[in-house]
């Protein structure tokens, strides 16, 4: 958009038209505007000056302001206002109001309100004005509205006692007492009865004639002044009361209207009657029926009667809830009360306004609360109240005036009960009223007393939080630690340690320090000896806030610290020369060495290093290297000559330490185990080797040692080690012989060896192997009779030698005698018969016959060896004393090359 300014002359009216040019030419005129005529320049107008709010209505604020000092042009103003503290500002009027004075309504009863005010001319708004004093939503003061229900309540034939309700509006301002006016009926003319305001809403007339008849009307007053009368009374005859039964309730006043339930209040008879009252009965009925009902079947001794549209009684709260049937929401229903004595039913109380059983909108009810002090309270807010309003607080529906137990604080529209000394005594129902609002009042049943205490007691002795108790840590020097820690901590926290009851100071001994930005606080004891023993506390304060933490340091708790302490403070020091960063342990390598290894620290060249089993010094080929920092021992093949306790020193002129580690026990154990582990790993399939005794099943390890954990299973049964079957091994190989093998033996053989983690299997099937069941163990030949060992004889007597012998084929037999074979002759002769019995027979046996005879049965299976010692002795002497005799033990005899070849399956 383009601008251009002009100058005319003032007074003249011109019309403009618009070319555009480019490169190419000009284009066509514009359209002409109409007439113009200059004038001088409008501008903003200036800000209206100070703004006032003043009070009006309950829902009304009337909002006066200074014009602005160039009022000229203005087309009027616009009102915001604000609640105060909101900083939310909303507009009164959506034209400009040509006048400095408004009244804004729509705002809240009881709150407070600032308002602005902008001016506004054709060019645009003014600046905001300043805000205007706060005010708070009330009506204007008034003159009190009137009094009504004037009731006569006592008479003794010279006075009259009578009883009123004070206004429903006091106008604003407190009522400050009454004026009241009286004449004889029939009578035209009033008169005063009091010069001085009455400031009850009760007084005795005087100075009446007996037998006459009076009414009265009565006028309340305020600062604003004196208002309206109420109605006269009715006709009151000035005659004395001498009924037994009491006299009317009077001032009765309707509280709590809540859509179900409402609360009726009244004060006591002035006249008795002959006998006290004993309690109350309270009538009911609807404004537009004719029928009255009782609300209660027995007289309540309260003055005052909670009605409640329940269809059962309910006993729970401090009153009786009676079952009232007629008793609908929405109704609009009156009221009366008689009191009751020994003589009977006395005279009803004047009936009450009508009252529409429903909640206003609105309603606020009594709440608890503890405030930051710890103070227990009672709180009601009513935004109706106005300035001439009194909360009157009761309990029971007694008006409070205990200041001993209670205080009460009403600031503005909000009022607090605050108990002083709360207890057990304090339960109960809480009532507060409003006045000079509409019938505004709550009651609140105080049965939750326990919990707020318990609350008070919290803020009255708070405690500051803590991240850890009171604990201890012994630290690297040995000195010895306590610490606390709490969430914060303001620079103004105090604390103190105590120790057995006696505060410690920060010095040499006790070293004390607090971290108050991050809540730790700190005591280092550098020397912690045995007369530290006792209980330590840390008591922390901050603010109101207090907190402390114990720690009991006695006994046996005391003396883990203590040793704690003294290892660290050695390990400190020991650590000060050359030292072991890591004492002796043991480990095993891949090839079943085990090595013992250690690690050094702070050593220099001068640092001697030695080895040593069992008090002796070690020979090891080549001394470590301490500057690399680890040491190691070797042992190549681990046995029970290993055992013993091994050392490791290190020494130079700055100190001297030493590394032992006992192999034995529980420890030699274990590296058997590890030693299983590794060695397992490398365990072979399981192999067969054909010996003279039968079988072996062999399986080859890196390192074998018969104390390893192993077992042989055939079948999935375990195998005990014994003549048939016999569990071995060497350096390298764990074996299993079976001897003499027959149908039985065949089936699944298993080895395991047992690791410290895990275990490991090899297995072997024997099963329909031909080279297992084969004749050449079963068909060799063997001795079956048995030789004796040794043959003790006399010279000059015949020997036979004879036994069974056994094999398939037939095996050769040959006879032996100290491992040459002999001759047969006269002297020694020897048969087999039907190839299974062999003698030898030596006749006439001399002294040169003594010696060792063997027979050797052999097939092509094998055979056996079997050795007999003959002994010859002379005649005349001494049988010489041998054992008893036992069977000859055989010798094998493998088989022929040819029979070990395998058979064919």
């Amino acid at each position: 958009m383009a601008f251009f300014w002009l100058f005319f002359c003032k007074g003249k009216p011109y019309v403009f038209r618009v070319l555009s040019a480019n490169k190419n030419g000009i284009s066509d005129p514009s359209e002409i505007t109409e007439p113009i005529q200059p004038q001088d320049t409008i501008v903003l107008p200036s800000a209206p000056g100070q703004v006032v709010a003043t009070r009006n209505t309950k829902t009304s604020v009337v909002v006066q302001w200074d014009k602005p000092k160039h009022e000229e042009d203005l087309y009027g103003y616009y009102i915001d206002y604000s609640v105060v503290g909101s900083n939310h500002w909303e507009p009164s009027n959506h034209k400009p109001i040509k006048y400095n004075r408004f009244v804004v309504h729509g705002l809240e009863t009881g709150e407070q309100y600032v308002f602005r005010v902008k001016a506004a001319n054709a060019v645009g708004l003014s600046e905001n004005s300043q805000e205007s004093q706060a005010v708070t939503v009330q009506a204007a003061l008034t003159c009190p509205s009137y009094p009504h229900g004037i009731t006569l309540l006592n008479c003794d034939g010279h006075s009259m006692t009578l009883g009123w309700k004070a206004p429903t509006y006091s106008g604003g301002s407190p009522i400050l007492g009454y004026y009241m006016d009286k004449r004889e009926a029939n009578h035209q003319n009033w008169h005063e009865v009091n010069s001085s305001l009455i400031t009850q809403t009760i007084y005795t007339v005087e100075d009446l004639i007996e037998d006459a008849f009076y009414e009265f009307k009565v006028a309340a007053a305020n600062l604003v002044g004196i208002g309206q009368p109420s109605d006269p009374s009715e006709h009151f005859k000035c005659k004395a009361w001498t009924m037994p039964e009491p006299g009317p309730a009077y001032d009765l006043r309707i509280c709590e209207i809540r859509n179900t339930s409402l609360v009726l209040l009244w004060k006591a008879p002035v006249y008795e009657g002959k006998s006290p009252i004993t309690g109350y009965l309270v009538d009911y009925k609807e404004v537009d029926k004719e029928d009255w009902i009782t609300a209660n079947e027995k007289p309540t001794p309260k003055r005052y009667f909670k009605l409640q549209l329940l269809l059962f009684f309910k006993l729970a709260l401090p009153f009786i809830l009676f079952k009232v049937t007629d008793l609908h929401e929405g109704h609009t229903y009156v009221f009366k009360v008689r009191a009751v004595n020994d003589a009977g039913v006395g005279k009803s109380s004047e009936i009450s306004e009508p009252v529409l059983v429903e909640e206003r909108p609105g309603t606020k009810e009594i709440y608890s609360g503890v405030d930051d002090e710890g103070n227990i309270y009672l709180a009601f807010e009513c935004k109706e109240a106005t300035d001439a309003s009194h909360f009157a607080w009761g309990k029971s529906y007694e008006e409070i005036d205990d200041s001993h137990k209670f205080k009460i604080e009403t600031e503005g529209n909000h009022s607090k009960l605050y108990f002083k000394n709360p207890d057990k005594s304090d339960l109960g129902t809480y009532s507060i009223s409003v006045s000079d609002t509409d019938g505004v009042s709550s009651s609140f049943v105080m049965d939750d007393l326990e919990r707020l205490m318990a609350l008070s007691y919290e803020i009255r002795n708070p405690t500051i939080p803590l991240k850890s108790e009171l604990a201890y840590e012994v630290l690297d020097k040995g000195e010895v630690r306590f610490w606390i820690q709490a969430e914060s901590l303001s620079p103004d926290s105090t604390f103190r340690f105590v120790i057995n009851d006696k505060e410690v100071e920060n010095g040499e001994r006790h070293k004390i320090n607090c971290d108050r930005p991050n809540g730790i606080i700190e005591m280092v004891m550098e020397k912690f000896t045995i007369d530290n023993e006792g209980t330590y506390t840390v008591q922390i304060q901050d603010g109101k806030a207090k907190n402390q933490s114990s720690l009991v340091l006695i006994g046996d708790a005391f003396k883990k610290v203590l040793a704690e302490s003294e290892l660290q403070r050695k390990e400190f020091l020991r650590k000060q020369g050359p030292h072991f960063s890591e004492f002796l342990y043991w480990e095993v390598t891949d090839e079943c060495e085990v090595l013992l290894s250690c690690k050094v620290a702070n050593t220099k060249k001068e640092t001697d290093f030695k080895w040593y089993k069992d008090g002796s010094g070690a020979d090891v080929e080549e001394l470590p290297d301490l500057q690399k920092g680890e040491c190691h021992l070797s042992i190549p093949k681990l046995s029970r000559k290993d055992e013993g306790v091994y050392k490791a020193t290190l020494s130079d002129d700055r100190g001297h330490d030493v590394s032992s580690l006992d192999l034995s026990g529980k420890v030699y154990d274990d590296i058997i185990l590890a030693l299983s582990g590794v060695s397992g790993k490398s365990a072979s399939p399981l192999k067969i080797l054909c010996t003279e005794e039968g079988i072996r099943l062999q399986c080859f390890l890196k390192y074998y040692n018969e104390e390893m954990k192993v077992s042989w299973c055939h079948r999935e049964s375990k195998i005990s080690s014994g003549e048939k079957m016999k569990i071995g091994g060497g350096d390298d190989v764990a074996w299993l012989q079976i001897t003499e093998p027959t149908e039985k033996d065949k089936g699944n053989y298993t080895f395991e060896i047992f690791g410290a983690k895990e275990s490991y299997k090899r297995t072997l099937d024997l099963s329909g192997q031909g080279m297992f069941i084969r004749s050449d163990f079963y068909y060799r030949g063997k001795v079956i009779g048995g030789l004796p060992d040794v043959v003790t004889i006399m010279d000059g007597k015949t020997l036979n030698l004879t036994c069974t012998v056994f094999g398939n084929p037939d095996p050769e037999v040959v006879w032996f005698k100290n491992d040459k074979a002999f001759e047969i002759d006269e002297h020694y002769s020897f048969k087999l018969e039907q190839g299974k019995y062999a003698s030898l027979t030596i006749k006439g046996v001399t002294s040169e016959d003594s010696g060792k005879y063997s027979i050797h049965v052999k097939n092509k299976h094998g055979g056996e060896t079997v050795d007999v010692t003959v002994s010859v002795y002379r005649h005349g002497e001494k049988m010489p004393e041998i054992k008893p005799g036992q069977l000859a033990k055989p010798r094998p005899i493998p088989p022929s090359e040819e029979a070990l070849k395998p058979e064919d399956k």
